[in-house]
């Protein structure tokens, strides 16, 4: 059976060990050599950059994310030990791990890292298919000419570049398709490479639970235990119509997936659909200069996002969540679409003064969707606001003096706020 150590790459037959280096890190399957469809997500990628920016950190419990009111981002896997989640609440977590060291994530820190591994999996294929910062879809197909070197070997060469270059880690999921791929890649995480081959999916995927596919969330797995659905074998009791009926195209995504079929490419530049920004509040606030200084800062980067990628968004929206956790959302079509954070903020400071103030506030966002190229981001007419353009213009040659000498070389006074 074809084997790849991990450690030094050496291509051999089947053994418990490399018999080039003697390790016991190694991968073996039929298929090995023969797949091309990659999933790669860094290990706990933002407690990692902080580990090894702060050496002090390194076997310590780590939790990234706000302060007690807000929500983990992520968590080393020290802390996720002790049953620490993403997206799990600040107070919460604190409690499985009154330990852990709080870091607000740095997010110009993240984002270098993320391009160094995205500049060595270029080196590998143009095929590629971000996800997020840490983690990516490859298409490998018709390399291996190219590399000398089938897709599995240089998967593992990645790993080894970014454990030896960057000091981060990840882990590999290789299959035939992107569904398969992505559940192969949180088989064995940290530092995981598993492989789905094409002739054991049907019995890989048989008593599998369906909260493996991806988009399955709470209320859709409430929706499939109602019908008695719990594993990919009860799917495969349904017909496709039957599916359809009762989940509409979900439905139908499901009998494709219970087979392990997906038939979607691995898209370079899959289209964005919406960029926004949030924050949860130390403590809860009503004070409309604090509200407008968060109002500003959220809708600037928001528009830096959209600047970086070259984007416009026709919607903005306003979302507040008061004190008793009622969620208030508010959004609005512009006549053409921006990038401008001088027009995201006034759109969005109009639709915060159009909410009744009754209480406090724990979060506010604001986003931007109906997102399109920003092939004419230099036009700014605004026929309501004569002015709107020259406030542009100097918002991009604010942008210009930034870019060359830091993010902090020229604040607006609501910034400070």
């Amino acid at each position: 059976m074809p084997a790849l150590c991990r450690d030094c790459l050496h291509q051999y037959d089947d053994g418990v060990r490399c018999p080039s280096c003697r390790s016991p890190r190694t991968i073996s399957h039929p298929e090995l050599f023969d797949l091309s469809i990659a999933h790669m997500d860094c290990d706990a990628f933002y407690a990692s950059v902080e580990k090894r920016d702060n050496p002090d950190l390194a076997d310590k419990p780590v939790i990234i994310g706000g302060g007690r009111r807000g929500v983990v981002s992520t968590a080393c896997y020290v802390a996720r030990i002790r049953g620490v989640k993403s997206a799990m609440p600040m107070f919460q977590a604190l409690k499985l791990c009154p330990e852990a060291v709080i870091v607000k994530p740095r997010f110009p820190a993240y984002e270098e890292a993320s391009r160094a591994i995205r500049q060595m999996m270029e080196e590998m294929t143009p095929s590629i298919e971000p996800l997020s910062l840490d983690e990516a879809f490859m298409d490998l197909t018709g390399t291996a000419r190219l590399h000398g070197a089938p897709p599995a070997v240089m998967l593992g060469r990645l790993i080894l570049r970014m454990k030896n270059e960057l000091r981060l880690t990840g882990s590999i999921g290789l299959s035939h398709n992107k569904f398969l791929a992505k559940v192969a890649s949180d088989l064995d995480k940290p530092r995981g490479f598993s492989v789905i081959g094409k002739a054991q999916t049907a019995e890989f995927l048989h008593d599998k639970p369906v909260r493996l596919i991806w988009g399955v969330g709470q209320a859709t797995q409430s929706a499939l235990d109602k019908a008695g659905i719990r594993t990919f074998s009860d799917l495969l009791r349904w017909d496709q119509q039957d599916l359809h009926a009762r989940f509409g195209s979900m439905g139908d995504r499901l009998y494709r997936l219970a087979r392990g079929q997906d038939s979607r490419r691995v898209a370079r530049d899959p289209r964005m659909k919406s960029i926004s920004n949030e924050t949860t509040f130390a403590s809860d606030t009503s004070d409309p200069d604090i509200l407008d200084g968060h109002i500003w800062r959220m809708s600037e980067k928001v528009s830096d996002r959209a600047k970086a990628k070259g984007l416009m968004g026709r919607v903005v929206t306003l979302k507040l969540k008061r004190a008793n956790h009622t969620l208030i959302t508010r959004r609005v079509s512009l006549h053409d679409p921006t990038q401008i954070a001088d027009r995201i903020y006034r759109t969005a400071r109009d639709l915060f003064d159009q909410v009744n103030h009754d209480s406090a506030y724990r979060l506010l966002g604001v986003g931007l969707s109906d997102i399109s190229k920003a092939a004419d981001a230099t036009s700014y007419g605004d026929l309501l606001d004569p002015d709107a353009g020259k406030r542009a213009q100097a918002e991009r040659a604010t942008d210009v003096i930034r870019q060359k000498f830091g993010a902090d070389a020229i604040l607006k006074g609501r910034a400070l706020r």
